[in-house]
């Protein structure tokens, strides 16, 4: 069973995890983000910064708003086999998998 994933907020490979949250959930490569992040820092540090905090509180929004909840697996289904009549080879094998 995989383990659940911690918080963006918590993990320890991630500077608040604002390049990974938009990456999920616009569904584009984080480190494009983080490319274009610090290709911004170079022209103007000041809005970048304010612009990747205000990215930030509205992540930490979205996240608290709408959770990500991983699926669990179903409940693995039984294959019951018709009782095997001889005419018919493809229940022939299913009857002796069971």
């Amino acid at each position: 069973m995989p383990s659940p994933r911690p918080s963006l907020f918590a993990r320890d490979d991630t500077f608040f995890g604002i390049c990974q949250g938009l990456g999920e959930d616009l569904r584009i490569s984080p480190d494009l983000l983080r490319l274009g992040l610090a290709l911004a820092l170079f022209f103007n540090p000041v809005a970048t910064i304010a612009a990747y905090l205000g990215l930030g509180v509205i992540v930490m929004i979205a996240r608290f708003a709408f959770p990500v909840r991983t699926a669990e697996p179903a409940p693995a289904q039984e294959v019951l086999a018709a009782p095997a009549t001889g005419n018919d080879p493809d229940r022939i094998e299913l009857a002796e998998a069971a």
